[in-house]
């Protein structure tokens, strides 16, 4: 194998197998790759254009019974720090979002096994009807196969009234690395890396929307995270022509703290800055039919962030009004609606605001010379 003929095969966008981005991952120095990566983006994306988004990730619930090793934000039943969120809090967490230009609620939670189809409906419809504006990027192929089971439906049966209910786009949550292995031991009571794939593929086929995620940096080795990166480009390479299918891959390193997976097992959290940014590049070249990837400044920060702009990435995520789960478990930077914009401009770019599809917003006039205090 040789590395030049690999990058002149991904420069025209060939599908590189797992072990030729092995290869690359593992050989390759990491300017060429982010050189490659790069070329690619601007080939893709050929304007010296960084995207950015205004939402706020919202927990449905905190109950779960997945008991995922690297979770520290999931409660079980019964316990006197659970909670089911209800449409008062919705109500006004939408009103300050839309106070501060967001346009998007990023609806997430646990597998609570009392919450089945007709809360998410009820919820969906409620919040569609008193905010029409307001986008459902909201739960993800664990919990669509969750509702499933509760309800003895099929996953499409759900997806549909979910969609019928208001859902605009499904995130990649709960993918970590699709692998029987690896989530035997760190998720078992979570959807399997099947059923995440099949979930997803049933959803591009109701031309809903979708994004991709990875976590790494845990117990996976450097093939199953490459072994990843070819199912998710597997199952977009089936999308119906005129579906978007995948719109971004996002991946992030695990985030250990406190977690059982370092308190019981000593997993840490080795992933370095070079290695993170060459995870960027590598997903780049080994997705080229996936046009979006995000650098994850939430879990590595903003220096790093900046770099992987140089590094195949194209879109720098949300200023995140609220999140709760990567930083139960960490993750501490925050950013501001100018913060995020100064720092892409650093990093020798121009910011333009997104929604969820990846279509250019306006900035809202009330954020325009606002910082977000929050």
């Amino acid at each position: 194998m040789d590395i030049e003929t690999l990058f002149n095969k991904a420069l025209h966008f060939e599908q590189l197998s797992a072990r030729e981005g092995l290869f690359l991952f593992e050989k390759a120095n990491t300017s060429d790759l982010m050189q490659c990566a790069h070329q690619l983006r601007m080939i893709q994306k050929p304007e010296p254009i960084v995207t950015w988004i205004i939402d706020r990730n919202m927990n449905t619930t905190n109950v779960c019974v997945a008991n995922c090793k690297f979770c520290n934000f999931y409660r079980v039943p019964g316990h006197t720090e659970s909670y089911v969120t209800d449409m008062a809090t919705y109500r006004e967490k939408i009103k300050e979002t839309i106070h501060y230009g967001g346009e998007q609620l990023l609806l997430q939670g646990g597998h609570n096994p009392e919450l089945g189809l007709d809360y998410y409906t009820g919820i969906f419809k409620q919040i569609k009807q008193e905010f029409p504006q307001m986008k459902l990027h909201a739960l993800g192929p664990p919990e669509i196969m969750h509702i499933s089971q509760l309800e003895k439906k099929t996953p499409e049966y759900i997806l549909r009234k979910l969609i019928e209910a208001g859902l605009d786009s499904l995130p990649g949550a709960g993918a970590e690395i699709l692998d029987y292995r690896v989530r035997r031991l760190i998720s078992n009571g979570k959807c399997s890396a099947v059923e995440w794939l099949q979930v997803m593929e049933i959803a591009h086929q109701l031309n809903l929307t979708t994004s991709a995620t990875m976590m790494f940096g845990h117990i996976e080795s450097n093939m199953e995270r490459m072994e990843h990166l070819v199912k998710l480009r597997e199952v977009q390479n089936k999308k119906p022509e005129k579906a978007k299918g995948f719109l971004a891959f996002i991946p992030w390193p695990f985030q250990d703290e406190g977690t059982m997976l370092r308190n019981l097992k000593g997993v840490r959290n080795r992933v370095t800055a070079y290695e993170y940014i060459r995870m960027i590049a590598v997903s780049r070249i080994m997705l080229p039919n996936i046009p979006n990837i995000q650098a994850s400044w939430l879990t590595v920060g903003k220096d790093i962030a900046q770099m992987c702009l140089h590094a195949g990435a194209n879109d720098f995520g949300s200023i995140m009004i609220e999140e709760n789960v990567v930083s139960a478990a960490g993750a501490p930077h925050r950013f501001t609606a100018l913060g995020i914009q100064s720092a892409i401009r650093e990093a020798g770019f121009i910011p333009q605001l997104r929604d969820q599809q990846y279509e250019a917003r306006t900035i809202p006039e009330q954020i325009a010379q606002q910082v977000i205090d929050y």
